[in-house]
């Protein structure tokens, strides 16, 4: 695993609808995009070494992404010529993962509660309002959702190379399941975010059975 000078690595886990993706036996990886603020404009390379099957990649991943990065996160791909905002991809893992603390969320409770922790983890606005505009209908088809952060046991299975080495990483992976009434479970303590120098943001989501 690379090493970084500042590294967090989260997956948002609940559990919710199958319809968004052609799942493995473990679930999918739905819609992890990948933001790349270097300090200055410059050339980066990113690979993901994935233990699954990719299934959907934007701009077209050929064994990598080679883009020009601006500081506000602008990208040019070098391939095709063309901006992005993030490099989005999405994939079958090969892996389960599993939940032992975290947090039980109403469904009438979800906006606040993504706003809040997602915040609080180190998303910018920009960040966090294109995460919960993607999956807050989701999650809101269910009465309750049960939440929780996972690190190594995600970035393990989904690791990102990525040249030249950022100096701070954060990756938040959502895996979801309804309940149809709350649960106990031990509540999570959550860890925040410093961004330094060349950061990289990833976030997405996970259904797990």
């Amino acid at each position: 695993m690379q090493s970084f000078k500042s590294t967090l690595s989260l997956a948002l886990l609940s559990f919710s609808t199958l319809f968004l993706f052609g799942c493995s036996e473990y679930g999918a990886d739905g819609k992890p995009v990948i933001y790349l603020y270097p300090t200055e404009e410059e050339t980066i390379n990113v690979k993901l070494n994935y233990d699954g099957e990719l299934t959907s990649t934007y701009p077209t991943y050929n064994n990598g992404w080679t883009v020009d990065a601006k500081p506000d996160g602008t990208l040019t791909n070098l391939e095709d010529n063309k901006e992005y905002s993030y490099l989005f991809w999405e994939g079958n893992p090969n892996v389960d993962l599993n939940i032992s603390e975290g947090f039980v969320v109403k469904d009438e409770d979800t906006k606040d509660f993504l706003q809040e922790k997602l915040e609080y983890i180190g998303l910018t606005p920009k960040e966090y309002n294109e995460f919960i505009v993607y999956w807050l209908p989701i999650l809101q088809q269910n009465k309750y959702n049960l939440i929780s952060f996972a690190g190594e046991e995600y970035t393990n299975y989904a690791k990102l190379e990525i040249t030249p080495k950022p100096d701070s990483i954060l990756r938040v992976m959502m895996i979801y399941k309804p309940l149809k009434k709350p649960i106990e479970i031990k509540k999570q303590e959550l860890k925040q975010f410093e961004r330094i120098g060349f950061s990289v943001v990833e976030w997405g989501g996970r259904q797990v059975d």
